[in-house]
């Protein structure tokens, strides 16, 4: 006889690696952009950049380029340590394809 066990979808899920604590502002911040290059990237990603320059008093952005791009390169540790070594407050990741 075959046992199947059943999960409630409806559970809720222990957190054992939780993400990072959310800023308590982004004016003055310096911020990466990690992109895999897809569904346009080149078009989204410098009007956003733009768009929180405009809005928000002394960001600093970093280029689209200032990191490795592509969905090869994003998920490597090189890349994780140049976004650590930058001294960024906070992280742009995107696009979905």
């Amino acid at each position: 006889m075959v046992q199947l066990e059943f999960y409630d979808p409806f559970g809720a899920l222990e957190i054992t690696q939780p993400h990072a604590p959310r800023l308590n502002g982004i004016a003055g911040k310096k911020i990466g952009i990690v992109t895999n290059e897809q569904w346009q990237a080149y078009r989204t990603l410098p009007l956003i950049k733009s768009l929180f320059e405009q809005d928000f008093p002394g960001v600093e952005i970093l280029p689209i380029d200032a990191y490795p791009q592509g969905n090869a390169l994003i998920g490597e540790e090189k890349t994780a340590m140049m976004v650590k070594d930058s001294g960024v407050d906070a992280v742009i990741i995107g696009n979905a394809a």
